[in-house]
């Protein structure tokens, strides 16, 4: 995932979970957090 892509996912995540005008969409927030998730966490150990 590109920084843009990263940037563009992070305002969307915002605009979901704070503007008040925009109608909760849990799906769409797990998949975002799953796809935020994936290029921040930590590489595995092993």
């Amino acid at each position: 995932m590109s920084e843009a892509e990263f940037e563009r996912r992070m305002a969307e995540l915002d605009r979901l979970l704070n503007d008040p005008d925009v109608p909760m969409d849990p799906d769409r927030i797990w998949t975002l957090l799953a796809e935020i998730s994936r290029r921040t966490a930590p590489p595995p150990r092993g």
